[in-house]
């Protein structure tokens, strides 16, 4: 699943392509992508109208229209965006259709059929249901590490639960919080709730140093232009992990080989050795 980072990269490359664009014609082909409205008011809603600004919030990405509207897209499993030509054969499992003013065409395909795709009024957007009990942006100011203490405080959840929950940690999925907790030296199991908080600078300041790597790393990829993956799937951040998807490999602090459990249904990659149960006295991670 994209997490935050390459959410980022598909927003930016969005953000090259569309805006100043027309939408002439717009086509849906699943229901179930634009539910609650049905494919007539969703195609009238976007005919005719141009596009702004791309922005994101969280995973979702946020198109917005020049009639006071905003296109919320998320992702999900395995949702993505084509920018093609008119000639150019669609590819199986293409759910929505965007005809531009310029010759181009801006598809979507979703393969897995989870990704979802939300209208709602750009004035009101942050009482969108989606998007309401958001927790602050991990890249902006709101996201301290006060906030994070806080928020770590009031759940007795595993700490890869809460890392995971967006209301409480936005933009971390299974990958980037497996990195996070192996380089805070915190154990995916202890309660959120007991993490030291001589321990909670180190997390903090972890996570913000690994999406932004990850963001950059997504941005140096030379990608198909028809493709917009945000540099999802590419190598270039992928040969960077330490733990994630490396079990039985020696960890590269002590050697120890990388264990793999399960948590809510997920693999969950960490070092025995290194993120102990009982968290270690605050140093550098």
């Amino acid at each position: 699943m994209p997490e935050l980072p390459e959410v980022e990269g598909v927003t930016r490359e969005l953000r090259l392509r569309l805006p100043g664009r027309t939408i002439r014609r717009a086509e849906t082909f699943r229901d179930r992508l634009i539910a609650p409205l049905s494919s007539a008011e969703f195609t009238s809603a976007l005919t005719g109208a141009t596009i702004g600004d791309v922005g994101r919030r969280g995973k979702h990405i946020l198109i917005h229209l020049d009639t006071g509207r905003t296109l919320v897209v998320h992702l999900r499993m395995s949702g993505r965006f084509l920018y093609i030509d008119d000639e150019t054969p669609l590819p199986k499992f293409v759910h929505a259709l965007f005809h531009l003013d310029n010759g181009k065409r801006l598809a979507f395909q979703d393969q897995r059929h989870f990704a979802i795709m939300r209208l709602a009024d750009t004035a009101t957007l942050a009482e969108m249901k989606e998007l309401r009990e958001l927790a602050p942006e991990p890249l902006g100011p709101d996201f301290t590490p006060a906030y994070l203490a806080k928020a770590l405080a009031k759940t007795k959840r595993s700490l890869k639960e809460a890392l995971l929950d967006q209301t409480l940690v936005l933009g971390l999925g299974n990958i980037y919080a497996a990195e996070a907790m192996f380089a805070a030296r915190l154990h995916p199991e202890m309660a959120a709730s007991e993490v030291p908080k001589s321990r909670i600078s180190d997390l903090h300041a972890v996570i913000q140093m690994i999406l932004e790597a990850a963001i950059e790393a997504g941005s140096t990829i030379d990608t198909n232009p028809e493709n917009i993956d945000g540099g999802y799937f590419g190598a270039t951040f992928e040969e960077a992990l330490v733990v994630y998807d490396r079990e039985g490999e020696p960890c590269i602090r002590c050697d120890t080989p990388i264990a793999r459990i399960r948590q809510g249904q997920r693999s969950t990659y960490f070092c025995p050795k290194c993120q102990k149960r009982r968290a270690p006295r605050s140093k550098s991670a």
